[in-house]
């Protein structure tokens, strides 16, 4: 403070934001990664049947940072001051568009927690960038899919070929093992 109750002037490369606005620069983001654990909630979309069987399962095709085509599930980071069923929502209406209606849980206790480290080996789960915690839920989906942001479509596997080898192969950062852990958690492990 210059002298009392009066602040000190902003400095020259101060830039103004929302005062509630809960998201990083891409500077302060990569600050941040370095230094602690992001929150993020991962998804795994699904069709049922009239009794609740999964019937499918939904993966989306993208081009990952090094240019290789690559499948994934529906990921993003949890903001400051937004619930869990909100990040959830809106990672999904973001990745498989308006129209998706997705069925969020009754309640946001996920079916399993991973733990993501940018160094191989220290879990299944790796993630280049930073040291990342997933809370991961399946999702029902009822609405028709438009892939949106990086997702190039969204591929209806039915359980037994998205817990295929092949299909284990082609997802990134432990991301099968996810998925298989999301098939056994509904009873539908092929």
């Amino acid at each position: 403070m210059s002298s009392v109750g009066t602040p000190d002037p902003p400095p020259d490369d101060f830039e103004p934001r929302e005062p509630n606005s809960a998201w990083l620069t891409d500077q302060e983001l990569a600050d941040v990664r370095r230094r602690i654990p992001i929150l993020y909630v991962e998804a795994v979309p699904v069709r049922v049947d009239g009794l609740g069987v999964v019937t499918s399962v939904g993966l989306l095709l993208r081009a990952n940072a090094h240019g290789d085509i690559t499948r994934t599930i529906v990921s993003g980071r949890v903001m400051f001051g937004e619930t869990l069923r909100d990040a959830l929502f809106r990672h999904l209406e973001k990745d498989l568009g308006p129209m998706a209606f997705p069925q969020l849980p009754a309640s946001p206790v996920p079916f399993h927690v991973a733990e993501y480290f940018p160094i191989p080996g220290l879990s299944a789960y790796v993630d280049e960038r930073q040291h990342a915690v997933a809370l991961a839920y399946v999702v029902p989906i009822t609405g028709t899919l438009e892939p949106r942001q990086d997702a190039l479509e969204v591929s209806w596997l039915t359980p037994a070929e998205a817990s295929s080898p092949e299909v284990h192969a082609e997802l990134e950062g432990g991301r099968g093992t996810l998925l298989r852990a999301a098939l056994a958690s509904v009873g539908v492990l092929g």
